[in-house]
């Protein structure tokens, strides 16, 4: 079993994968459109990575405001939450993803990459820390029963 974590937003979907053991995230791409409501293809394509990788559940990021209001993302969200559910028939759970994309930059920052190398990657890895702490989370809950 493994789960999915996406970083949905307007033209692209960083997408993660965990390990079989669900202990550690990986990006593995970003899934690029055109046009931010043009969703068919980034679905088909979530679809053959759930099945390549054998994916049983979906993290998908929510973007509340800093100051925990939902705003016009958060709808869009929800929205594609709805459309991963009903296509894949797999549970799909919101994850808050505040801060994640200042996270993603600060550690390829740290790791050195150039500012152009950090724009092209900087959703995978926001899918990363998002799908990561939902494995923390999962794994700590499991040591507390």
């Amino acid at each position: 079993m493994r789960i999915m974590g996406l970083d949905f937003g307007a033209k692209t979907v960083g997408v993660a994968i965990s390990d079989p053991l669900l202990i550690t995230a990986q990006g593995i791409e970003i899934i690029r459109r055109k046009e931010e409501n043009k969703l068919r293809k980034t679905l088909a394509r979530i679809e053959e990575l759930i099945v390549e990788y054998e994916v049983e559940e979906i993290v998908l990021g929510l973007p509340k405001n800093m100051n925990d209001t939902l705003g016009v993302r958060v709808e869009l969200s929800y929205e594609f939450k709805e459309k991963l559910e009903r296509r894949t028939g797999l549970p799909v759970h919101m994850w808050d993803e505040r801060l994640t994309t200042v996270a993603a930059d600060k550690a390829m920052i740290e790791a050195g990459l150039r500012r152009e190398e950090r724009k092209e990657h900087v959703d995978k890895v926001a899918a990363v820390f998002i799908l990561q702490g939902y494995l923390d989370l999962r794994a700590n809950k499991e040591k507390e029963t």
